[in-house]
């Protein structure tokens, strides 16, 4: 990219990153209930409450805009809720690490992926460590930031490729398709395309798992993944609903006669 290119991202990179007004967050998990089921591995979707949220929210047509791993304390801070626990790919800083307090006040959603474990989960971890630094791909920013303007509606089956717009350099990523990536590189499906193809015998078919371009990848994917399950805090945690402390009701009027 040319320098106005780069100075044009970072300009409007700056303009997305900055909070909507109005936004207002239902079920909020706080840090401490994160941090009690969390597992490396885990990816954390955020339904955000910036611009970019908006114009991914709307291409995705889903709640989630934003999607991060959990690797665990790995630098070994002792600073509790404060750890950078969490990597992600933020648009203006690149891929770095945060804590669970940053999502304080957003609603969030725990996917785990099934059965990954051993090798393959600490693969994924340093995976992801392996990539903080890097930066985020300024084309995708461009390409994001006309679904802010007032523009005729998009085709539903056009909207996941507007996501793939960016240049697709290795060393440049967005939020899913990082993660996308980092399970990949085990060969762990999120959403691959099933083809269907016949056998030795007409009626004998198979499905293909055909791994789709990391590029495609959107944080709701991991949400409707038959492969992730989804953890929920209050109920991992122990839920009893007869501990709920209820705003009591207007008393009912006595209509008995006196």
């Amino acid at each position: 990219m040319n320098v106005l290119m780069v100075t044009l991202g970072r300009t409007l990179a700056h303009y997305l990153n900055q909070p909507v007004r109005g936004y207002e967050p239902f079920a909020i998990s706080n840090p401490s209930a994160l941090a009690a089921v969390l597992q490396p591995g885990d990816v954390l979707l955020v339904e955000g409450n910036r611009r970019i949220s908006t114009a991914i929210k709307y291409l995705t047509q889903s709640t989630w805009s934003h999607a991060a791993l959990y690797v665990g304390d790995f630098r070994l801070s002792g600073l509790g809720l404060d750890a950078p626990v969490l990597i992600e790919a933020d648009v203006e800083q690149g891929v770095i690490a945060v804590p669970l307090t940053k999502y304080t006040a957003l609603n969030t959603r725990i996917c785990r992926p099934v059965g990954l474990q051993g090798q393959d989960t600490e693969h994924v971890v340093n995976y992801m460590i392996s990539r903080l630094g890097h930066a985020y791909d300024l084309r995708n920013v461009i390409d994001l930031a006309r679904y802010l303007l007032p523009v005729p509606p998009i085709p539903v089956r056009w909207r996941r490729r507007m996501l793939a717009l960016g240049g697709g350099d290795p060393t440049r990523a967005i939020c899913s398709t990082l993660i996308a990536q980092a399970f990949q590189s085990v060969r762990y499906p999120i959403l691959p395309r099933i083809e269907r193809s016949s056998a030795e015998r007409e009626y004998a078919a198979r499905e293909i798992l055909n791994i789709r371009h990391f590029s495609l990848f959107t944080p709701r994917d991991f949400d409707i993944s038959p492969y992730f399950r989804v953890i929920k805090p209050t109920v991992e945690n122990g839920f009893d609903y007869r501990e709920l402390a209820w705003a009591e009701a207007d008393a009912e009027p006595d209509n008995t006669d006196s």
